[in-house]
């Protein structure tokens, strides 16, 4: 990409299509386009080629999904199925009509296999039975990344796919019915701060391994990946360090400054056990991560406190 080159960012909004946009203005690209989901209706197929045939972005990044925790994806299976669906293979068959120079999709590491072997290597995908709990969305995200290298091998299109660890910062989601762990934690020991409450309940044993990567370095990453890799197969992007629950409730509870006592809820499900990826792929290319996990949680909830109170 050159700084004059037209580029749609679908998702801008969200965690990962901000934090790209962001990037992007930082680096003095001035041709972004940018659609709100009022504007454009991503499951719409007419809408997303109409959109594509009048503004001919020539790169695509796909940031744009619907997401969510443990809760969300048992709860909504079919909407996280078919509006994940309908969104990828909208923009990826409008990026092959319209002939876009290049395109970046989003896949999610919860799509591995529940039981994978650790760290994940990127050849592990559709090697065993997926986590019950987000297998819809898991589904989805799949079909996109086989999408892109179909279409990269049939059709000879330059789509490529990247694999992000666990992410968060600003423009989370912190919702505590549909978020995942980190914001939840986040807003759970704020809450029991301000108001004075003398413990707070986690769900599960605490004992499942998380990866976290700032979702900042993630854009820096996929800004990278635009220039630097063009293969068929997608790859993992993550700090390479993991983190028990537990271990990362304490932190947020230190860094918010709640000092009463986090207790277990066992009836809740714990999910995969261990989600830890291979991230030497994108290191031996010559990216790595630069924000650590407690910086990186202080910056989001520096952001968190401003915009708390039109939360409520």
């Amino acid at each position: 990409m050159d700084k004059n080159s037209k580029i749609y960012i679908a998702g801008h909004t969200g965690l990962v299509g901000s934090a790209i946009l962001r990037k992007l203005e930082s680096e003095g690209y001035s041709k972004i386009i940018l659609k709100t989901r009022k504007e454009l209706d991503l499951t719409n197929q007419k809408m997303v080629f109409d959109f594509f045939e009048s503004e001919r972005p020539e790169y695509v990044f796909v940031a744009a999904a619907k997401v969510g925790g443990i809760h969300a994806n048992n709860t909504f299976p079919a909407e996280f199925i078919y509006q994940n669906i309908m969104i990828q293979s909208n923009i990826i068959h409008a990026s092959y009509l319209y002939k876009v120079k290049k395109l970046l999709f989003l896949g999610s590491s919860c799509i591995y296999p529940k039981l994978c072997p650790q760290p994940i290597k990127e050849e592990y995908l559709l090697s065993g039975p997926l986590e019950p709990t987000n297998e819809a969305y898991s589904i989805a995200k799949i079909a996109g990344l086989e999408m892109c290298k179909f279409y990269k091998r049939q059709y000879g299109c330059n789509f490529i796919s990247a694999m992000p660890t666990n992410l968060y910062g600003i423009n989370d989601n912190f919702e505590l019915n549909t978020s995942h762990a980190l914001p939840a934690l986040i807003r759970k020991f704020h809450e029991a701060k301000i108001q004075g409450k003398e413990k707070v309940t986690i769900w599960g044993s605490g004992k499942p391994r998380r990866e976290f990567l700032y979702v900042d370095d993630l854009a820096d990453a996929l800004l990278f990946l635009m220039d630097n890799y063009d293969e068929e197969i997608h790859i993992n992007i993550g700090s390479g360090k993991d983190v028990e629950i537990e271990e990362l409730a304490r932190t947020i509870a230190k860094i918010v400054g709640f000092d009463g006592d986090i207790e277990h809820d066992y009836t809740k499900p714990d999910g995969t056990p261990r989600k830890l990826l291979d991230v030497s792929r994108i290191n031996q290319l010559g990216w790595k991560y630069k924000t650590e996990l407690d910086e990186g949680i202080k910056l989001t909830y520096d952001w968190f406190t401003k915009i708390y109170p039109s939360l409520k």
